[in-house]
């Protein structure tokens, strides 16, 4: 049977993801912005999970988000005594040179804290407003438009979140009366969705009305399911030019969240739609907050949109590889890495790029090893006790007994520094200017 498959001449085989123009918005502290939209880099937010009234502790994991990645850091403002401590944290991170803008989170009482505690909304770079909880009745209107003035008075980017919990019910109620005079009456599920739309956009609109500049606004409308969250950012895009934020809220715990949000979030990147994402995990006990940012990480160098981390590829194991030397490797390589990025990310330029590979056995190992950067193929059941390794392609030496793991971890150190430091980048931009 003939299983080729004709490509039409000049037909486009594969694609790459899609490109949604958007406007740009900027996040601003001090003298330091990050882009949103409008042609930079989908950027990975995160959410603290402390009591913001604890400074000191909200600062650290802040700071740990911060390294493990997160471009972006959401902190709940609830309270008095939150905004009030919201400058300290500020400060503590400046003090520590985390170079990472504070987004406040605000439910009920914004309008309140932020007119109360000016501190607070000049500490901030960016203000999350529910339209769904920011009042009732004639106060919606005023109390939303009280958060604006704010935020344009200390020149503050804004993100209009609304989340299917929180959906304003006066809207949906609204809604739901004109759908049941239609001829042909949409089913609930559509009328919610239109709910979203309406309440985020809605808004935008409200906002810009106030003077408030359209690049300066960012939209969300959150779902916790799968199909319901692109269905909504597909509209969502095409009704707007707004950057957007994308996250499945509540996705849940390991490996069900993980999943999920992967699951939505990558139609939608790969549609072009996205412009920050947040992958909201529910921690187990006594799992790092910065799991979630790992994620996000994930998704985004998976898809090719970026690159945080240096990537390792790694086979499964089969019946070939019954030694977990391997696999113990490749758990070594990965979280030597994760562990060095922090530093390396401004010694090294351009190491996130890096492609490690770490094979069990002798049927992919030496291919896989040839296409990486570095590479390892350690030997499976019956193969002679020898791991080659390949550097940029070439077969470079050969590593035996019982200290393979960490020989191949020095192996890696060392090729990062010649290629990655700076008399490597020298001896690179000399070969360009030679070519």
């Amino acid at each position: 049977m003939d299983t080729h498959v004709a490509v039409t001449p000049g037909a486009t085989a594969f694609s790459a993801p899609l490109v949604r123009s958007s406007l740009q918005a900027r996040v601003v502290w001090g003298d330091r912005v990050v882009t949103v939209g409008g042609g930079a880099p989908v950027r990975i937010q995160s959410m603290t999970n402390t009591d913001t009234v604890d400074a000191v502790g909200t600062a650290i994991q802040v700071k740990e988000l911060a390294n493990a990645g997160s471009e972006m850091v959401r902190i709940t403002v609830n309270t008095p005594e939150a905004a009030q401590a919201v400058p300290y944290i500020r400060e503590q991170l400046d003090r520590m040179g985390i170079d990472v803008p504070l987004v406040g989170d605000f439910h009920y009482n914004g309008h309140r804290l932020l007119t109360d505690h000016p501190d607070c909304a000049q500490a901030l770079s960016k203000y999350r407003i529910n339209p769904g909880n920011v009042g009732k009745g004639d106060k919606h209107d005023r109390q939303f438009s009280q958060m604006i003035e704010i935020a344009m008075r200390w020149d503050k980017a804004i993100r209009i979140g609304v989340n299917w919990g929180s959906l304003d019910q006066e809207l949906l109620a609204r809604l739901m009366d004109e759908n049941s005079q239609r001829a042909v009456p949409w089913d609930a599920k559509q009328v919610m969705y239109e709910a979203l739309l309406n309440s985020a956009i809605g808004s935008a609109q409200l906002a810009e009305s106030l003077g408030m500049a359209a690049s300066q606004i960012i939209l969300s409308c959150k779902m916790s399911a799968v199909q319901d969250l692109i269905a909504v950012y597909r509209e969502l895009a095409k009704r707007s030019n707004y950057p957007l934020h994308l996250g499945l809220t509540e996705a849940g715990m390991g490996t069900k969240g993980t999943v999920a949000s992967t699951a939505a979030l990558a139609v939608l990147l790969q549609e072009g739609i996205g412009d920050t994402i947040r992958v909201s995990l529910t921690p187990a006990p006594n799992e790092a907050r910065t799991q979630e940012v790992v994620v996000a990480s994930e998704i985004l160098q998976s898809l090719g949109l970026r690159s945080f981390v240096p990537s390792v590829t790694a086979c499964p194991g089969c019946g070939r590889t019954t030694s977990t030397t391997f696999q113990e490797l490749t758990q070594q390589i990965d979280n030597f890495l994760r562990e060095k990025m922090p530093v390396w990310r401004t010694t090294y330029p351009g190491v996130e790029s890096l492609k490690v590979a770490v094979m069990g056995c002798i049927v992919n190992g030496p291919g896989e090893s040839k296409h990486a950067d570095i590479g390892i193929s350690l030997p499976g059941t019956g193969e002679a006790p020898a791991a080659p390794v390949f550097i940029d392609g070439e077969k470079r030496m050969t590593l035996r007994g019982n200290a393979i793991a960490s020989e191949f971890q020095a192996v890696v150190e060392n090729y990062i520094q010649n290629r990655f430091g700076s008399q490597g980048q020298a001896r690179t931009s000399n070969t360009a200017l030679h070519d």
